[in-house]
């Protein structure tokens, strides 16, 4: 676990934070204030049922909360989810997401709150990192925000009006499922889907795909990364074209909601104007004249405690919107 803060310097109450994720979950102890107090990592168990999952991610919890505890600082109040779908919000009801298939459909509030005794809150990974940055980061200030995931896969989280949309069915922000091209890599079950062009598993085939070459099957998306960090040129192609498709993206999304500024997350953050800079090109290109004008394309500027917090924002935002009371 990460070395513990001082209790004396942060105010209760707190939130337990999960991130579950496809190879990692992190466990959080975080205040209303968005602060990280405390913080362990574990493996994802991804290859096997719910069940068989929750009897190795809540002894780890067990645990971490031992360890908060006996340091000094009071035991959360409410368990806050970040996870991806598909999934039933309200419900807390997670639908065999591609990254967690083993898991089937787990009901994961239901049998988290019977566990620990605690209300849990969940929210979808994007809509998550939406809030964080909306509340905390580069979204403060603005009212219609997008917030693109742009990690392993390709999510968005929708602040419209400055509420959360999750949609119908609790699917708004799936954009890594808009069809882009006829042709290209394969990722979320579609030739040419827009995560398969600007993803990091996308990355990944696109770079095979385009130069076998250079970037043989068994080259990963770090070393790729890397290499275009570094300036090597054909790397830096590589990246030239995963922005122009991340552009072509972005002015659909532009066009569709009229945003004051999209936001991306892990791979914007990492690469930087590599990607977002020809994004921009290709958006105004392509995107209506006034809606690009009033568009802010940024990189999150929560950087690498972006998904630590977004773990914190189900509760938050319901504690926000009078949804969850909390003492101290």
């Amino acid at each position: 676990m990460n070395k513990l803060l001082n209790p004396k310097d942060f105010l209760p109450p707190y939130i337990l934070g999960l991130d579950i994720g496809g190879s990692k979950t992190a466990l959080v102890l975080g205040t209303l204030n968005a602060e990280v107090v405390a913080r362990h990592e574990i493996s994802t168990p991804v290859s096997v049922d719910f069940e068989t999952a929750m009897k190795v991610i809540c002894p780890a919890v067990d645990e971490f909360l031992q360890q908060v505890t006996s340091s000094g600082f009071l035991a959360p109040q409410v368990i806050s989810i970040s996870i991806g779908g598909p999934l039933n919000i309200e419900e807390g009801i997670l639908y065999s997401p591609p990254h967690l298939a083993a898991w089937g459909q787990a009901h994961l509030k239901y049998y988290l709150n019977e566990r620990f005794n605690l209300p849990v809150f969940l929210e979808h990974d994007g809509n998550a990192g939406a809030l964080a940055e909306f509340y905390f980061g580069a979204g403060r200030g603005y009212r219609n925000l997008i917030f693109l995931t742009m990690g392993t896969g390709l999510g968005a989280g929708l602040i419209l009006n400055g509420t959360i949309y999750h949609g119908t069915t609790d699917s708004a922000g799936e954009v890594g499922h808009i069809r882009l091209s006829e042709e290209g890599p394969t990722e979320y079950g579609k030739i040419g889907s827009w995560e398969a062009f600007a993803s990091g598993a996308g990355i990944q085939k696109l770079a095979y795909l385009r130069n076998p070459h250079e970037f043989p099957s068994t080259t990963t998306t770090p070393e790729i990364i890397q290499r275009a960090l570094a300036g090597d040129p054909d790397a830096l192609e590589l990246m030239h074209e995963v922005g122009m498709w991340l552009g072509k993206g972005l002015a659909v999304l532009v066009d569709l909601l009229n945003p004051e500024v999209i936001i991306i997350g892990t791979l914007g953050i990492l690469l930087g104007d590599l990607v977002l800079g020809p994004a921009r090109e290709v958006l105004k290109q392509e995107a209506l004249p006034i809606s690009n004008r009033a568009c802010k394309i940024l990189p999150a500027q929560l950087g690498s405690s972006l998904m630590d917090v977004g773990s914190l924002m189900a509760a938050f935002n319901a504690h926000r919107n009078h949804n969850l009371t909390l003492g101290e």
